[in-house]
Formats: C-alpha cells, sequence, structure tokens
C-alpha cells in the first residue's frame, strides 16, 4: 500500500524539462529521460564513467552513461530563468491538477491521472 501512496506523490515524469537546483550541476537544464524510485534520470547531465573489458564495441575500455540526480534537487522548468515552483490543485470534478503561479495568474501544467476505484 504504501507505494501507491509514492507512486501517486510523484510529479516529474519523463519527457518533462527539469532545472537542477542544487548539487555538481546547478544551474542547468534538461530532459527527462526515465524515473528510477526517487533517482531521476536527466539526459546530459551527472555521466558517469565505467570500466569494462575492451572489445570492439568498447576498444577504449570505458562506457559512459548518465546517473539519476535525486528528486529534491530538481524543480520544473517551464520559461524563463528560473524554475518553477509547481502545486497540486482539485478542479471541480475532483481531479488533481499541477499549476503554477506567474504574474498572479495561476496557469495549468498538467492533470494528475486518478486511479478508478
Amino acid at each position: 500500500m504504501e507505494k501507491d501512496l509514492k507512486e501517486t506523490k510523484r510529479r516529474i515524469r519523463t519527457g518533462d524539462t527539469v532545472y537542477v537546483i542544487s548539487g555538481n550541476h546547478r544551474g542547468q537544464k534538461g530532459e527527462v529521460l526515465s524515473c528510477r524510485g526517487n533517482k531521476i534520470v536527466v539526459q546530459g547531465l551527472n555521466f558517469c564513467t565505467k570500466h569494462v573489458k575492451r572489445s570492439q564495441e568498447n576498444p577504449t575500455g570505458t562506457v559512459k552513461f548518465e546517473k539519476g540526480i535525486h528528486v529534491s534537487n530538481l524543480a520544473f522548468y517551464i520559461e524563463g530563468d528560473k524554475p518553477a515552483r509547481v502545486k497540486v490543485r482539485t478542479d471541480g470534478e475532483g481531479n488533481k491538477e499541477l499549476y503554477y503561479l506567474q504574474d498572479g495568474k495561476s496557469i495549468t501544467y498538467r492533470s494528475i491521472k486518478q486511479k478508478q476505484s
């Protein structure tokens, strides 16, 4: 039952553009490639080098790949230079949606799919 609660709390999804707010890559942005628990893999950020046995596929003997960045170090990037603070609200039909404030107006980012019970 705890897994279901964690799944519904996840706001960042594959394909979103995120902004790194802390860590070695602070100030950079990229697209989300995958989500693995609390770690988010962002395209072009947080590369790691792994040494492997040399082969025709890897003549140098090293492989570079992206590692995950913790969710707490990321924020949504929508427009402008600063990340957006996304909040959750319930619309009139009882569905949840993500929204952010811009110039005093609330703008809907996307709706969160509700599970049928």
